[in-house]
């Protein structure tokens, strides 16, 4: 895939469309790309296509039925994150979702049908969403 590619399908396909030309803008920019990975920290809700989210909440990565979807859909995802560890890996689906619910930044984990995004951990907890093309 080209560079920019997974970034531009997750986008189109998971943003809402007011919003798409913004975050594609800023997560395809290197200059920029932190800042657009940032936004998902607090403003997930806001940027994210509510009718494409299937499963959400606090607790997403401990719900028996997000732990059956990460099974079903297990394959090599790309993951982009403020965390220089995790930011531009390709990891199987289950070891990305697993750093990721370690850490307590932003990240959001692109496979071929579906998302996964972590917002920031907060005070009142860390927002967490299961995007899917067709839910």
């Amino acid at each position: 895939m080209k560079n920019g590619a997974q970034e531009e399908h997750f986008v189109k396909t998971f943003i809402r469309k007011s919003r798409q030309e913004r975050v594609l803008y800023e997560l395809t920019t290197p200059e920029k790309r932190h800042a657009g990975v940032d936004r998902f920290s607090h403003q997930a809700a806001d940027l994210l296509d509510h009718a494409k989210i299937i499963l959400a909440g606090d607790g997403l990565d401990r719900q028996p039925e997000f732990g059956r979807f990460v099974r079903k859909h297990e394959e090599v995802c790309f993951v982009i994150s403020p965390d220089f560890c995790l930011d531009g890996q390709f990891l199987p689906f289950s070891e990305a979702v697993r750093l990721a619910a370690m850490g307590t930044e932003a990240a959001v984990i692109m496979g071929s049908s579906f998302a996964v995004v972590f917002c920031e951990a907060g005070k009142g907890g860390r927002e967490k969403y299961l995007l899917a093309e067709t839910p």
